[in-house]
C-alpha cells in the first residue's frame, strides 16, 4: 500500500474509533436527561443538563493543556487513555450515584479536550490541501453513523414503553459501556503515514512528539519545555485575525450541538401528544439527525463537489436549513417541553403537534449541523495546516464553552427563547465564516501566483 493509501486507510480508522465511542456516547447523552428522570433511586439529584455543562465547561478550560498532552504522549495515546474515559461517564449509568455522575463529568470533560485536539492532530497530519476536504468529510460520516446505530438500539430497547426500569437502564448502559471501549482500542491499529511526495505537505509526525523539522534542535529540550511551546502556540493562535473570524461560526456550532443532542430529543420526549411510544421517539430522532449528518458529510466533504464553489456556499446552506427547521420546531413544539417532567406536557405549541414534522426537524438540524463542522473542519486544517494541534484545540475551546453556556441555560429558558438565540448566533457565524473564507481564499490565490513566479 502507497503513502497515500496508508493515510486513508488512517482516517478511515480514526473514523470507524469515534464512531463506536460517539455511538455510545452521543446515545447517552441524547437519552440522560429522561433516563435521570425516571430514576427510581430518590437519593439522586444529579441534572443531565448541569452534567453536560460541566463536561463541556471542563473541556473548554482544558484544550489550553490538551496540545500540550498531544505533544509529550502523542496523538495514539491521548485518544486511547481519553476514550477510557468517556467509557468509564457511560458505565456510571449502570448504578449511579449523584457524587459519581458529576466526578464522571469532569474527567471526560478532560478527556474530551485532549481526545478532539488529538483527533484534528491525525486529520491534519494525514492530508494535503488537496484531501483535506475529502478526509473531513469521510470522517464527519463515520463518526455520525454513531447517531444511527446508538438512537436505532434505543428505539429497538425502549419502544413501548412507558417508564424505564432500572433493568431496561442497566442493560443499555452496559451494552454503550462495551461498545465505547472497542472504539478506544481501534486507535492502535493507525499507522505512521508514510513519506510524502512532497516535503512540504506534511509538517508533523503521528506518533512522534516532536516535528520533522525540528528534530535535531529539540532533541534536548525538557517535556516541560515542549509542553509550554505548545500551550504558548495555542494562546497566540487564539487571537489571530483568522480565528477570530471563524470563532463566531464556532460557537454557534456549540450551541447548536446543545439543542440537537440533548434539548431537542428531551422536547419530543415531553409531547405527550405524541402518544405512549415518545420516549421511542427520541431513538427515531437521533437516527433522522444521523441521517442528516451522513448525508452532509458525503455530498459535501466525502464527494467533495462544491470545492470550485469554496466552501461559503456550503454554510449559507447549513443556515438556511438550520432557520426552517427552528421555524417548524417553534410552530410544531410547546414551549415549556425542555423543562417538563417525566409526565410530559399538555401544552400545545402553534400547530396540531405533528411526529412527522417533528422527525424532519431532526433530519434538517443534523444536515445543517454536518454543513457548518465539515466546513470548519476544511478550513482550520487548510489555514492552520503548520501547527493543526493547537488550531484544533482553539476550535474545540470555543466550541465547548458555548455548549457548556447552551446547557447551562437549557435548565432555565423556555423554547422559544433558546430558538431566538440560536437564530442571531447562526447569523453572525455565518457573515464571519464568509470573511474567513475570502480570507483563505485571497491567501491561496497569491501563494499560487508566488509558486508560479
Amino acid at each position: 500500500m502507497g503513502p497515500e493509501g496508508k493515510r486513508l486507510l488512517n482516517i478511515v480508522i480514526l473514523g470507524f474509533g469515534f464512531m463506536f465511542m460517539f455511538t455510545a456516547f452521543q446515545t447517552c447523552g441524547n437519552i440522560e436527561q429522561t433516563v435521570i428522570k425516571s430514576f427510581n433511586n430518590t437519593d439522586f439529584h444529579g441534572s443531565g443538563y448541569t452534567s453536560m455543562a460541566i463536561i463541556y465547561g471542563v473541556f473548554s478550560a482544558s484544550n489550553l493543556i490538551a496540545p500540550s498532552v498531544v505533544t509529550v504522549i502523542g496523538p495514539q495515546l491521548s485518544m486511547f487513555f481519553s476514550g477510557l474515559l468517556y467509557s468509564g461517564y457511560i458505565a456510571m449509568f449502570i448504578y449511579p450515584y449523584t457524587w459519581s455522575f458529576y466526578t464522571a463529568s469532569v474527567l471526560v470533560g478532560i478527556g474530551a479536550a485532549v481526545l478532539w485536539t488529538a483527533q484534528g492532530n491525525v486529520l491534519a497530519i494525514n492530508s494535503t490541501d488537496d484531501t483535506i476536504g475529502r478526509n473531513s468529510g469521510i470522517f464527519w460520516a463515520l463518526l455520525q453513523f454513531s447517531l444511527f446505530f446508538g438512537n436505532l438500539y434505543i428505539y429497538c430497547a425502549w419502544h413501548g414503553h412507558d417508564h424505564i426500569t432500572d433493568k431496561d437502564r442497566q442493560t443499555v448502559f452496559i451494552s454503550l459501556t462495551v461498545i465505547s471501549l472497542v472504539g478506544c482500542f481501534l486507535f492502535f491499529l493507525i499507522r505512521k503515514p508514510g513519506p510524502e511526495a512532497a516535503p512540504e505537505d506534511v509538517t508533523e509526525s503521528l506518533l512522534q512528539t516532536e516535528s520533522t523539522e525540528s528534530t535535531a534542535s529539540s532533541s534536548h529540550q525538557s517535556i516541560g519545555s515542549q509542553a509550554l511551546d505548545a500551550f504558548v502556540k495555542a494562546c497566540k493562535m487564539f487571537v489571530t485575525k483568522e480565528m477570530l473570524l471563524l470563532s463566531f461560526c464556532i460557537g454557534y456550532t456549540g450551541l447548536e450541538l446543545t439543542f440537537y443532542s440533548g434539548v431537542y430529543g428531551t422536547c419530543i420526549g415531553a409531547m405527550t401528544s405524541f402518544g405512549h411510544d415518545a420516549k421511542s421517539l427520541i431513538g427515531i430522532s437521533g437516527i433522522c439527525i444521523g441521517v442528516g449528518e451522513i448525508l452532509g458529510g458525503g455530498v459535501f466533504g466525502m464527494m467533495n463537489k462544491c470545492s470550485r464553489f469554496g466552501r461559503n456556499p456550503v454554510v449559507l446552506l447549513g443556515l438556511v436549513t438550520h432557520y426552517i427547521a427552528f421555524y417548524l420546531i417553534f410552530l410544531n413544539i410547546s414551549s415549556d417541553a425542555p423543562l417538563a417532567p417525566e409526565e410530559g406536557t399538555d401544552l400545545q405549541a402553534y400547530i396540531t403537534p405533528s411526529v412527522g414534522v417533528a422527525l424532519l426537524c431532526s433530519f434538517l438540524l443534523g444536515l445543517g449541523d454536518s454543513c457548518f463542522n465539515t466546513q470548519l473542519l476544511s478550513i482550520i486544517g487548510y489555514t492552520f495546516r503548520d501547527n493543526s494541534a493547537p488550531a484544533f484545540a482553539v476550535f474545540k475551546f470555543i466550541q465547548s464553552i458555548m455548549a457548556a453556556l447552551a446547557f447551562f441555560y437549557s435548565n432555565y429558558l423556555l423554547l422559544h427563547w433558546q430558538l431566538l438565540i440560536l437564530v442571531v448566533f447562526g447569523f453572525l457565524g455565518t457573515i464571519t465564516f464568509f470573511l474567513a473564507e475570502w480570507r483563505a481564499e485571497s491567501r491561496r490565490r497569491e501563494t499560487d501566483y508566488d509558486s508560479i513566479g
